[in-house]
């Protein structure tokens, strides 16, 4: 036969008396049924083996009890571990976040000081190069006077200038390099029209050289016939009839700028002075060149290029415009206030237009830099048989 014992953990019965079979105690309550129905009194089981079944009951319910008793307090532990474990992570992610926005704020510090030390760096070098422009553009400007047949490209190129001074000091780098662009532009106009009157007056130049060929071949034997007028009785006296000038001396305390070269600039050609005493100065280079050009110029013709002035400096420049008038550059824009430029004497039959040395000049002076500008040639502006220009 089987049975059937029924354990609740419920509050102590509040019945007036337990029920047959019915075993209460505190939060445990017990009933022992047997299917089918109790047996007679003679077949049922000894008093001592009921009490150990009880018994039994009561361990196996006290050990339940003690085992959800301890698993409420692992349980409660667990939980006090975990939120610990949780606070000490939040701690560690809100410090990751201040180290993070620490880094980015000393990254975007480094990268402002950074930025701003670049943009120094690249408006310096658009201020060095609009300063090369400017300087390169005064000197084709000052070299270019009397050299062009619309003086309105000089004058743009004056206006740009001056734009550039003006603006040089408080411009960007974006509008300094513009600036550059400008002047630049502004310069290779003059270069330009200078070319471009120097070609046409090279081209005249040769016509007239050919056309007086042409006439002196029937007469082989007599001199040439000069390709400008010239008086029936030509003379090898000087052709020059105004106030004497000399070469100048390098200016003390010069800024560089056309007639007011210091002696840095300067140096002195070795073989010869003027009437004075003087040294005849060109700017170094040149110097040097027309050294090399002289060498050769004595090993061909046999004697010295011989020279009448060089340098110019400013208060000549205006003294010859007062004596000579248009004849003479307009102050502050001579090739000779730079340096590079060169008269020999006034002597027709020396240095004239059909003289050998003038031929010998004309031909190899360009082979050392120095050249006859067309402007200054025969069918120039302003023919000067004598006068002669470095250009590099």
């Amino acid at each position: 036969m089987s049975r059937t014992v029924s354990i609740s953990t419920t509050g102590a019965s509040r019945s007036a008396g337990p029920r047959p079979g019915t075993c209460v105690g505190p939060r445990l309550r017990w009933t022992a049924s047997a299917r089918p129905p109790r047996p007679p009194a003679a077949s049922r089981p000894p008093e001592a083996e009921i009490r150990r079944a009880a018994v039994t009951v009561v361990t196996v319910a006290s050990v339940a009890l003690g085992v959800t008793a301890g698993g409420w307090a692992w349980t409660a532990d667990r939980r006090a571990d975990d939120a610990a474990l949780r606070a000490a992570a939040e701690e560690r992610v809100a410090a990751a976040a201040l180290a993070v926005d620490a880094d980015r704020s000393a990254a975007a510090a480094g990268a402002g000081v950074l930025g701003a030390a670049g943009a120094a760096s690249v408006r310096t070098g658009s201020r060095a190069a609009l300063d090369a422009a400017v300087t390169q553009a005064g000197g084709t400007l000052t070299s270019s006077a009397e050299r062009v047949d619309d003086d309105a490209v000089r004058q743009a190129l004056g206006v740009v200038l001056g734009a550039a001074d003006a603006e040089a000091a408080t411009a960007s780098a974006v509008r300094l390099r513009a600036l550059a662009a400008e002047v630049a532009a502004a310069e290779r106009a003059v270069v330009d029209a200078v070319a471009a009157r120097d070609a046409a007056q090279a081209a005249a130049q040769a016509a007239a050289e050919r056309e007086a060929a042409a006439a002196a071949r029937p007469r082989a034997t007599a001199p040439r016939a000069p390709a400008a007028p010239a008086p029936a009785d030509r003379s090898c006296a000087t052709t020059y009839a105004g106030p004497a000038f000399y070469t100048s001396p390098p200016t003390e305390g010069g800024d560089g700028s056309n007639g007011r070269l210091p002696a840095s600039a300067l140096a002195a050609v070795s073989w010869t002075r003027d009437s004075r005493g003087t040294p005849f100065y060109l700017r170094a280079d040149a110097a040097a060149a027309l050294e090399r050009l002289n060498a050769a110029f004595r090993a061909a013709l046999g004697h010295d290029l011989a020279l009448d002035l060089t340098y110019r400096d400013l208060d000549t420049q205006v003294a010859m415009r007062a004596a000579l008038g248009s004849v003479a550059a307009v102050p502050g824009t001579s090739s000779h206030g730079t340096g590079l430029a060169i008269d020999v004497p006034e002597l027709p039959c020396t240095y004239g237009w059909d003289s050998a040395a003038r031929a010998w000049l004309v031909a190899h002076g360009p082979t050392y830099g120095w050249v006859s500008p067309a402007w200054a040639r025969q069918g120039g502006s302003n023919p000067e048989y004598w006068h002669y220009e470095y250009r590099g």
